[in-house]
């Protein structure tokens, strides 16, 4: 029997502050991985500059590109089609990597496949689980977005619930501002957290009446920033750590007990965690307890891709090749791009 061919596919991520590029084989196996960070330089500004994050994209693509290309010791010519992220996202920064794999495709006559950001931070699960398939079930938690999503099917998603208004990480980030931290938030609230009482402070557990799934974590973020007025007027110290973990603990009860909800409702056998917050110790301690008590598998990435990389980008760009998803040469950025819609 003949052996089948691999699929290389060259992927591209710009979508926030990260410049990253990958090549990926077979859609499990990743040969190089080259992130450029501009977390240094954001931290001056408390968060990213959005214009500061697409200059330095420019800067840093075709290195990380090349770079991405010499770890994987490939070439163009063996790269069978080119991913890139193109939403949801900042819109000039999602534009540097959607013009970068235009003209590369273009030039090396490959076919094009544009990915949602989202669907990547999915996939990476399949990264270092190969035995990962749909149907399961997928929380996402990244500065972005908090989605909790049924995987049917490669490519193929049911949005159940999400948030009506902060992210988890977006409240990650303003809370561990008001308490002095700085940014990067979520990190930051994670390592101090461990030195706090979670117990100490009762902040308040959002759910929406008439949407079980959904999230809402401005409540917790304005509570947050009422307990440290409240210290402050009446001249009183408060823990930093306490209130850090007392906060991270409220975001990961209702996280872990709305999706506790799907899986029971959906009867379903395996769940996997996405997105930057995905990497938070506490969050995988309470969703490994809350699995294991109904026997559910439970599946998370490395660190490195949980935040934004362009391996998992990918890998969904492999099931989308597969699929026959190719694009234009008027692929665009769409920055509030949502899961499960198609660039028309």
């Amino acid at each position: 029997m003949e052996e089948q061919k691999s699929i290389l596919i060259l992927a591209i991520e710009s979508s926030c502050d990260e410049t990253a590029a990958a090549v990926v084989k077979n859609g499990r196996e990743v040969l190089s991985n080259v992130i450029s960070s501009q977390i240094a330089l954001h931290t001056l500004y408390g968060g990213v500059v959005p214009e500061i994050a697409s200059r330095k994209h420019i800067e840093k693509i075709n290195q990380v590109i090349e770079t991405a290309l010499s770890e994987a010791g490939a070439e163009l010519a063996d790269i069978d089609a080119i991913g890139v992220t193109y939403g949801p996202g900042l819109v000039g920064a999602l534009l540097v990597g959607v013009a970068e794999a235009k003209a590369i495709a273009y030039a090396a006559k490959k076919p094009l496949i544009g990915v949602h950001h989202i669907e990547g931070h999915i996939a990476a699960n399949y990264i270092e689980h190969p035995e990962l398939e749909p149907p399961f079930l997928s929380l996402v938690v990244s500065g972005g977005h908090t989605h909790l999503v049924r995987v049917e099917d490669y490519g193929k998603f049911d949005i159940i619930g999400r948030t009506r208004d902060d992210a988890a990480g977006e409240a990650f980030d303003k809370v561990a501002r008001a308490i002095g931290l700085g940014y990067p938030g979520g990190p930051k609230i994670d390592q101090v957290s461990k030195e706090g009482n979670p117990e100490a402070i009762v902040f308040p557990r959002a759910h929406v009446e008439d949407a079980p799934y959904d999230f809402s974590f401005s409540g917790v973020k304005s509570a947050v920033l009422n307990y440290i007025n409240g210290s402050r007027m009446k001249g009183e110290s408060y823990s930093q750590a306490d209130v850090a973990a007392s906060f991270q603990k409220a975001v990961t009860d209702v996280l872990v007990a709305n999706a506790m909800r799907a899986v029971e409702e959906y009867k379903v056998d395996k769940i996997a965690i996405a997105g930057g917050v995905a990497s938070n110790s506490a969050l995988r301690e309470a969703m490994k307890s809350a699995c294991e008590e109904r026997g559910v598998k439970l599946y998370y990435p490395s660190p490195v891709y949980c935040t934004d990389n362009a391996a998992m980008i990918g890998v969904a760009a492999y099931y989308e090749y597969l699929a026959g998803t190719r694009h234009g040469w008027d692929l665009n950025a769409v920055p509030n791009l949502k899961l499960g819609e198609r660039y028309e």
